[in-house]
């Protein structure tokens, strides 16, 4: 978390400080949002295997929502589906549904639409 709140700034206490936290509205330090989208890409190599591409690229994202805190330690595991496939110049762009799910908690963590291109 330190790590992850060095290299985007935000510091705030409910991700570094761990003793303040404990007294905070989820009971200890939960992970940045923005560092939970970013394991999608790790988390969905998991997931699925698309071969015969000479090149992949993260497009960008549509919808991102972070529904509930993901507990600093709690492992997350992520669901996913094409949402949408479709033809562009020299591959396919492909829009995944995914879902990042923390244990112990209710909600989903995270819920966003990465969109990736495969070039062949």
């Amino acid at each position: 978390m330190n790590a992850f709140a060095d290299a985007t700034g935000d510091h705030q206490w409910i991700h570094v400080d761990v003793e303040r936290a404990k007294d905070g509205p989820f009971g200890g330090t939960i992970v940045h949002g923005y560092l939970t989208l970013s394991l999608l890409v790790p988390l969905m190599k998991e997931t699925f295997q698309v071969s015969g591409h000479r090149m992949a690229l993260n497009y960008g994202l549509d919808k991102v929502r972070f529904p509930a805190p993901a507990p600093v330690g709690s492992p997350m595991r992520v669901t996913t589906s094409v949402h949408e496939a479709r033809e562009v110049a020299g591959g396919v762009q492909v829009t995944w549904r995914a879902t990042v799910t923390a244990e112990g908690v209710d909600k989903p963590v995270c819920v966003a639409e990465p969109v990736s291109r495969y070039y062949f």
